[in-house]
């Protein structure tokens, strides 16, 4: 029988081992059976669906110039542009109003109230022509042939309910940002490749989604009391059997968060948006047609536990490192010291094998391997803590009400 120190102690370190295989062989694959060989110029049509670009935006005077350009400068050759203000406090409002009159294909809505993301993406879909409707947030670079590589499963799938899209980060100023780089590859793309591999994708990227117009009305568009409306829409589609694709063409250039505070504020969001979905979607348990999404929530919850587990072995052995003699506390307390070298070995290998992979969307990306070998010692902390942080607030919260946001960190340069 194992005492409850081993059992953490095995959970601890066979999750994320586990994990790391997983998603490397699934990223692998993905990559030698879809991207290899696939052709690195956008594809053509005689006919391009119309395309609504929505951007929705709260307190983005620094960012939301840049964003809106680089969108007008697509070379998809059928589409509109709108921005949906939701009650900045800022100069947001003015720089768009100059943006629309300047630019036929740009139209602006002005929400007098904040409402939220997804009430903003609710105002612009309704408000939109299009068959096909992107999203793609305030301070994001959208890439100009990003556009055409996501209209393409639409086109070629009529089972295609969204695509996400392939984010990359913009600021690379500090360590955070840095290790951020990496993350974004080495983990949240292979996690894509591999889910999709498998069928069923945990979230599309709320950064840059494309979605189809049918799609959306058939789940009665966002839920307005979802904190994170990218994970929420992604299972009300598939929920609905609607097909979610990744498009690693799809490029799009994000600000992340460069201070401490920002991060935790940004992954304490992502923690008690994952947990609200579970728990409100946790009636696909009723039915057997939802058996492909079984794995995808069972792992879910096996990172919130994991997260726990983390933080109190943590705890545990930090209590007992005081009460047991020095010469014997490492004997006692601290796990072997072979289990951290295999999570080391295994994760620096997946960080090199996520960076190689995607050197055809960034040259010079693989140089980033040498500050992503930081990520264990400072985001497994940040994100186990939050998960902690976050999990009851979305177990018990109210739901209805409208999840409003705040202006997130963008980063130590924002004006871009």
């Amino acid at each position: 029988m194992y005492t409850l120190k081993e059992f953490l102690e095995q959970f601890i370190f066979l999750y994320p081992f586990m994990m790391s295989i997983v998603w490397t062989m699934g990223a692998m694959y993905y990559y030698f059976r879809r991207e290899v060989r696939s052709s690195k110029k956008p594809p053509e049509y005689e006919e391009y669906p119309f395309v609504s670009v929505i951007i929705p935006a709260h307190n983005e005077r620094e960012a939301i110039k840049s964003t809106v350009n680089s969108v007008l400068a697509s070379d998809y050759p059928n589409f509109e542009v709108i921005v949906v203000d939701d009650g900045s406090t800022d100069e947001t409002p003015e720089i768009l109003k100059e943006l629309a009159a300047a630019n036929e294909a740009l139209r602006i809505i002005l929400v007098q109230k904040n409402m939220g993301k997804a009430y903003a993406l609710r105002c612009g879909t309704m408000a939109s022509k299009g068959e096909i409707i992107v999203t793609i947030d305030g301070d994001a670079y959208l890439d100009p042939q990003a556009i055409r590589w996501m209209a393409k499963h639409f086109i070629e799938g009529p089972r295609v309910g969204a695509v996400t899209g392939n984010p990359r980060v913009r600021n690379r100023t500090s360590l955070l940002a840095k290790i951020q780089v990496g993350e974004y590859s080495t983990i949240i793309g292979m996690i894509k490749r591999t889910q999709r591999i498998l069928g069923k994708v945990l979230t599309v990227s709320g950064a840059i989604a494309a979605f189809r117009r049918r799609a959306l009305y058939d789940v009665g568009l966002w839920d307005v009391d979802m904190i994170t409306d990218d994970i929420n829409m992604t299972w009300k589609l598939e929920k609905r059997f609607w097909d979610i694709r990744y498009e690693p063409n799809a490029l799009c250039w994000i600000l992340v968060p460069e201070t401490l505070r920002g991060l935790w504020r940004q992954r304490v969001r992502w923690a008690q948006g994952g947990v609200e979905v579970i728990k409100r979607h946790n009636d696909i348990w009723k039915s057997w047609k939802q058996r492909r999404l079984w794995p995808v929530y069972i792992e879910y919850v096996l990172s919130i536990l994991w997260s726990y587990s983390y933080v109190v072995f943590g705890l545990f052995l930090l209590l007992l490192s005081f009460f047991i003699p020095v010469d014997t506390a490492m004997v006692k307390v601290y796990p072997p010291a072979w289990k951290g070298s295999m999570l080391a070995a295994v994760f620096l290998a997946q960080a090199f094998i996520g960076l190689a992979i995607d050197r055809q969307y960034e040259k010079k990306i693989v140089w980033y391997h040498f500050w992503v070998v930081w990520y264990p010692f400072l985001y497994w902390i940040i994100t186990a803590m939050a998960a902690v942080w976050a999990t009851p607030t979305a177990l018990f919260k109210k739901m209805g009400a409208p999840a409003v946001w705040k202006s997130p960190d963008r980063g130590l340069f924002t004006k871009l």
